[in-house]
């Protein structure tokens, strides 16, 4: 449950300032109507501005009106979307800050060839290197995975199918399905197996079942990709036509059986716990304790199968699908998987499917960007280790710390005083809030890489040996108590996250700068920026999903009969919100899918708000820049969710995507707050203020 996707993320279409025809109104949010300025080719690192961004506001749109766009109309305006991105928005100019600074500590640990070996600092700066050395990886094209398809090729039973899915997976390449380490749902202390479904090329199984035209014309051109890859590999193109078709079929079949996002997003519903006797009666023609044995492993006792139905339809198409046919489905997905990491023509043919038609990217990220982006993926503490070293005061993380307890103090308030939930339910919510655990910054205890060899040989070797390092750390968990220290995003990350099973929320350093968090700000500013989110992480904790764990992280029912119904009836509310949202043409946000983040996005504002009043109750309040220290906040909040957005991306996001697009949540929590509209006296009809009917209110 994270603040953003880790991708990148437009306006509601009724509501568009200055007589915009509706028809233009995404166009208009994107910076692309008219004669809009032409995309530059690399953008320009944004000045860090420690005040309100007054310049990027459109004050000839009005408030109660176009809230979004008063807020960040110019700046929409200024900042079209580079050729290399799907999305550009203030989450970006963010992270290519950060960008630029692993960029000097990567180059000056590539140039240091007197490292110790071993050492964290020869091993970001050898595996920046290979990615750097575009030389050495044309030379070798596909030549570093020789061996690999060789062991395909070599199979010759359902034993040995087994066998290289094993391997395969140990090497991060997602073939069948999903295997690694996870906390019992419901004995949070302990890591046991966690079997999911998986093994897809496309995003999600929905594109593979829809039937309206974009959806078939999309399954078609991810057939030529397919095609195409297998040309690259050296089969002629009538045989790649068929590979393709072998491989979209074998897909097909798992799409079908697996569960929606949105029935992913209840944990009752995916959580089976099973022993090995189990995992063999529900799958008998795959055999795990081969398996198991094969993954370095061999004592795995216990397995969380999140959806038995898949695994059902996974062994029926291991006793039906010829070997031949799996032979050309790992080929697949090897290629599909390490494609970024070889030579020009596969990695263009990768960008070509997933980030041009999938996306609408027109071009490839500098080689630098995506190779700092790999080594903070790869080995992301150690690179992260020295980020912070440089770039992250103590005191910022202690002004941070200050923050989210303040902001404690005001949900255990609002917990108190909540109108619709009786005193049993909120002694269980308050005992939760007051066993958070709270990870500020980076981890207190650094992870150790001295299992993950990295030399200056072959990229695409690097990063599958990374990849069998990170299988084997997580697999090693299994069966041993849950160590509550661990990070599950790197320090320069921007983002934030709430973990339901550990019951903590966490801030990586990358996110606590402008425009998010500044100790040049007012408190308005802070609390309008980093406030909401710190606020968004722990409402996770209370959301639609996140409620369903109690304190100690069990998946667990803590609530009376009367106080669930209450919740959900509020939930419902923002569910129908978000509905409504039009995002081009008839596609709607999925109020469904978007329910667990946009409950945060609520409550976190609202606490947030709060917190703000708190803290300045007693104290002058000042106008800075011709606004009110509320009305300071509520810009704060908004200018954060700037964002220009390609359409193929939004169709990608509300597809896949839990998180809201950005302009939606920019405007939904103020338009259910009365103190919004009494701040920038707003009245009953405007479009920022939802009837009182209509207004959804739960923390």
């Amino acid at each position: 449950m994270n603040l953003r996707s880790r991708r990148t993320p437009p306006l509601l279409r009724a509501v568009l300032c200055a007589g915009l025809a509706l028809a233009s109104a995404n166009r208009a949010a994107r910076g692309q109507a008219g004669a809009a300025s032409p995309e530059p080719s690399q953008p320009a690192l944004a000045p860090v501005i420690h005040g309100l961004d007054v310049a990027s506001m459109d004050t000839t749109c009005q408030p109660c009106q176009d809230f979004y766009h008063y807020a960040n109309g110019e700046w929409l305006k200024k900042n079209p979307i580079p050729p290399a991105y799907p999305s550009w928005g203030r989450f970006n100019e963010l992270a290519e800050r950060n960008r630029e600074e692993l960029r000097q500590i990567l180059e000056e640990a590539a140039a240091d060839r007197n490292a110790p070996p071993g050492s964290n600092e020869q091993k970001i700066g050898d595996f920046y290197a290979s990615c750097m050395d575009e030389r050495q990886i044309e030379a070798a094209g596909i030549r570093p995975l020789e061996p690999e398809f060789e062991r395909i090729e070599k199979l010759r039973s359902l034993a040995d199918l087994v066998d290289e899915i094993a391997h395969l997976q140990s090497e991060g390449v997602g073939v069948l399905f999903n295997f690694g380490s996870t906390q019992d749902e419901k004995n949070s202390s302990q890591v046991i197996g966690g079997a999911e479904q998986g093994g897809l090329g496309l995003p999600d199984r929905d594109y593979y079942t829809r039937t309206d035209d974009k959806s078939k014309e999309l399954r078609a051109k991810y057939l030529q990709h397919v095609a195409k890859m297998f040309e690259l590999l050296g089969d002629g193109a009538g045989r790649a036509q068929a590979e393709a078709s072998t491989v979209m079929n074998i897909e097909t079949k798992l799409a079908e059986a697996s569960m929606t996002r949105i029935e992913r997003r209840d944990p009752v519903k995916t959580y089976h716990k099973m022993s090995r006797d189990q995992l063999k009666a529900l799958t008998p023609a795959f055999g795990w304790v081969r398996y198991f044995h094969d993954l370095g492993f061999p004592n795995i006792q216990t397995v969380d199968v999140a959806q038995p139905k898949f695994f059902e339809e996974m062994n029926q198409e291991l006793t039906t699908v010829p070997l031949a046919d799996w032979k050309v489905y790992l080929r697949w997905h090897l290629i599909h998987a390490t494609a970024p990491a070889l030579s020009s023509a596969f990695v263009n043919e990768n960008f070509e499917f997933y980030g041009r038609t999938l996306e609408g990217t027109k071009e490839l990220l500098p080689r630098w960007k995506r190779c700092v982006a790999a080594t903070d993926r790869q080995l992301g503490f150690a690179l992260g280790r020295a980020y912070v070293k440089k770039y992250f005061p103590p005191e910022a993380k202690a002004r941070a710390l200050e923050m989210v307890h303040n902001l404690m103090d005001a949900l255990r308030d609002d917990i108190q005083h909540l109108s619709w939930m009786g005193p049993a339910t909120k002694k269980q919510a308050l005992a939760k809030l007051d066993a958070f655990q709270l990870k500020i910054g980076y981890p207190d205890k650094w992870r150790d890489y001295s299992a993950f060899h990295v030399d200056r040989g072959p990229y695409v070797l690097n990063t599958l040996r990374g990849d069998a390092y990170e299988n084997n750390y997580e697999l090693a968990k299994i069966g041993k108590p849950v160590d509550r220290t661990e990070w599950q995003m790197t320090p320069p990350t921007v983002n934030a996250y709430y973990d339901p099973q550990m019951n903590e929320i966490v801030f990586p350093a990358g996110i606590l700068q402008p425009p998010f968090f500044d100790a040049q700000r007012d408190d308005a500013m802070n609390y309008g920026g980093m406030g909401a989110v710190i606020g968004h992480e722990m409402t996770h904790g209370f959301d639609d999903e996140g409620r369903q764990f109690d304190a100690r992280g069990n998946l667990r029912d803590w609530w009376t009969p009367e106080d669930a119904k209450n919740f959900q009836r509020r939930a419902e509310c923002v569910e129908k919100q978000f509905d409504a949202y039009v995002v081009e043409d008839h596609l709607h946000e999925n109020g469904k899918l978007v329910l667990g983040e946009s409950i945060a996005d609520l409550g976190g504002l609202k606490i947030a708000y709060r917190a703000l009043e708190k803290s300045l109750q007693g104290k002058p309040r000042p106008r800075l820049d011709g606004f009110t220290p509320e009305q300071r906040f509520f810009l704060a909040f908004a200018q954060v969710w700037a964002s220009n957005d390609r359409p193929q991306y939004e169709r990608l996001q509300v597809s896949i995507d839990e998180h809201p697009i950005d302009r939606f949540r920019a405007i939904a929590a103020p338009s259910n707050m009365p103190a919004f509209a009494q701040a920038f006296g707003c009245h009953a009809g405007d479009a920022m203020v939802r009837p009182a009917s209509e207004r959804c209110e739960i923390w």
